[in-house]
């Protein structure tokens, strides 16, 4: 069996992140993504590869794809069962395991992450910081729950597993080579959105530039 650092990576490797699954697979959800993905492309350059940090079973990736198929994809999970689907889909490139241990082999065009930082233990999110910003060369996308301050929220009954600050705040003060590009917010009563109330953020690498 493996072993995890936090509780947060055995919570969602085991039965409730196979919960989580069930109740994330629908048609809504996915037109929702497109939505947000079209708005988010709308203010990049083209580019050709991206990879994603918790991908779950992909619904974000399956997003970016019906935008521009010839998009080169690769995904980070935790969670076996999401592993299989991603894979059965036709995500050329899964690393399996935890975003702490993960150590990119190359970097691409866009590094993602969506509702994941909310749920990592506090004291390693600048840890993970370094993971995205290493794994990009050039984009950093950033959708998660928004607050000024941190806070931790109770989760489906459980403690120390939701936590909102302002992340995007947080990465610009670690790197100053990235800018902010734009960024949104996602209304939950919105009824063209099938989200709850989640901000992104796009962020940009300056060309050349390396760790702080």
């Amino acid at each position: 069996m493996t072993e995890y650092k936090t509780e947060q990576e055995r919570f969602w490797a085991g039965a409730f992140g196979d919960d989580y699954i069930d109740r994330n697979r629908s048609d809504e959800l996915l037109t929702t993504n497109k939505l947000r993905f079209a708005k988010i492309l709308s203010r990049t350059q083209p580019f050709r590869t991206a990879i994603e940090f918790g991908a779950n079973i992909g619904l974000n990736l399956r997003a970016l794809h019906a935008l521009d198929p010839k998009l080169e994809l690769a995904a980070i999970e935790i969670n076996a069962r999401a592993v299989e689907q991603l894979r059965a889909w036709g995500v050329p490139k899964v690393y399996e395991g935890s975003i702490l241990e993960f150590e990119a082999d190359v970097p691409r065009d866009m590094a993602l992450i969506a509702g994941v930082l909310i749920h990592i233990n506090p004291d390693e999110l600048p840890r993970v910081y370094r993971k995205l910003h290493a794994a990009t060369r050039r984009y950093l996308l950033v959708s998660e729950y928004f607050n000024p301050t941190p806070v931790e929220v109770p989760y489906r009954g459980h403690g120390g597993r939701l936590f909102k600050r302002d992340f995007a705040g947080e990465i610009l003060d670690l790197f100053p080579d990235l800018k902010l590009v734009d960024y949104g917010f996602e209304y939950s009563r919105d009824p063209r959105s099938a989200q709850d109330d989640a901000t992104w953020f796009l962020l940009e690498k300056a060309r050349g530039s390396g760790e702080p």
